[in-house]
């Protein structure tokens, strides 16, 4: 059983993030949804309109657990080589 105490701060961690592309043109996109109502539908929909636009195509999809989790650590790098931007969406 995990225990958490509301009063601690949280531990403040490094990101090690890529560089965001120079460009949208001909980039992977990498959805990650996160369970919430419509979070897919809003994410497909922006992915579709920067296709049109910037001729990005969608790699993959991830779904998350819950709204409240990240994304498992171990997935990472999977998102990493398949994706030149990864977008995250939230529903409701």
């Amino acid at each position: 059983m995990k225990i958490f105490d509301p009063t601690a701060s949280p531990k403040p961690r490094e990101l090690e993030l890529p560089p965001a592309p120079a460009r949208l043109e001909g980039a992977r996109l990498v959805l990650v949804e996160n369970t919430k109502f419509n979070s897919e539908t809003l994410l497909r929909k922006l992915a579709e309109r920067l296709g049109r636009k910037h001729g990005t195509t969608v790699s993959g999809v991830h779904r998350k657990r819950s709204p409240s989790h990240e994304i498992e650590e171990g997935v990472i790098p999977g998102l990493r080589r398949r994706a030149d931007l990864v977008i995250s969406g939230i529903g409701d």
